[in-house]
């Protein structure tokens, strides 16, 4: 009797899928090799090779652009997916180590990131020496992309702001103070609301950044109303600040660093109903982590406290 033989297609592999997602983010087959540190031949090879096994194409190329077929897009869509389970597969054995002993990535938004980072820093590194923290500065959308994606454990942004599809975890509330020129700062005012302020004189950050717009919202200005002046820091609003060009609004966070050593600013809280924003985790629902997450919500909340404390004294 023959035995009956049974064909093996070649199996899919995690290298492969990989390759297809770096290539489906640059839309470049050069950058998405030097993203993934192989040469571009042997990912161009090891996508043929996929798009073989799978009997049609992923992608649409020529010397000018890549393009993603709507097929490869499903194809795509259920890499990412297997991607992130293999990550959390990942994550999960790393808690069963010593807490917070492995490699993790943290995002967080420019007007958090100076602010906070030497507070909390100091006690994370005593607390877990162990720790392989990598930080990443990029405004909110984008991380909340790569946190989607997988590309990072987590994220630090503020609140409010459109965080669909994934846990928020708060840490820190704050308000808002109004930063003028001391010459332009009435005696003894230390709050000031909405109304007193001059918008015509308001220097907001540029659109994109969402303390622009939580600022707004605190104020109840309209999104589209006019500034003059649209920068890409808060350090860059300060110093024309000091320069007389307007006023500016900061949060809480970062009145020490900005003007604690600047002699020509006044500062006043902003007496509208606050919290004016939140500081906020985020991670996708899934995050196998979420239990180290909450370890350092409760280090960077005790570390704000005691830092503010000391200051208040």
């Amino acid at each position: 009797m023959n035995a009956t033989k049974i064909e093996r297609k070649p199996m899919i592999s995690l290298k492969q899928l990989t390759y297809a997602l770096a290539v489906e983010k640059h839309l470049h087959f050069k950058r998405a090799a030097e993203a993934c540190s192989v040469s571009q031949s042997a990912l161009s090879t090891a996508l043929n090779e996929l798009e073989k096994q799978l009997g049609f194409q992923i992608f649409e190329r020529d010397n000018k652009k890549v393009l993603v077929t709507p097929i490869g897009q499903q194809v795509l869509e259920k890499a990412q997916k297997i991607t992130l389970q293999l990550d959390d597969l990942i994550k999960l054995a790393d808690t069963q180590r010593s807490e917070l002993s492995y490699p993790m990535s943290i995002g967080i938004i420019p007007t958090i990131a100076p602010f906070l980072l030497p507070i909390v820093l100091p006690a994370l590194t005593e607390k877990y020496p162990q720790l392989e923290l990598k930080i990443l500065e990029e405004q909110s959308h984008e991380l909340i992309d790569k946190v989607r994606r997988g590309e990072i454990d987590t994220a630090i942004l503020a609140l409010p702001y459109n965080c669909d599809g994934l846990l928020t975890f708060e840490f820190w509330q704050e308000d808002f103070y109004w930063i003028t020129h001391r010459d332009e700062m009435k005696s003894d005012c230390t709050e000031v609301t909405a109304n007193e302020l001059e918008q015509s004189k308001l220097m907001l950050l540029q659109d994109g950044h969402c303390l622009k717009d939580q600022a707004l919202s605190a104020c109840n200005i309209a999104s589209n109303a006019q500034h003059s002046v649209g920068a890409t820091s808060l350090n860059t609003l300060i110093q024309l600040v000091a320069g007389k060009i307007g006023t500016t609004l900061v949060p809480e966070m970062a009145l020490e660093q900005l003007t604690k050593h600047n002699p020509l600013l006044s500062q006043a809280r902003l007496s509208e109903q606050g919290p004016h924003r939140s500081i906020a985790f985020i991670v996708r629902p899934n995050y196998s982590g979420v239990n180290n997450i909450e370890r350092l919500m409760a280090l960077f909340k005790s570390s704000l406290k005691e830092h503010y404390q000391n200051n208040d004294e």
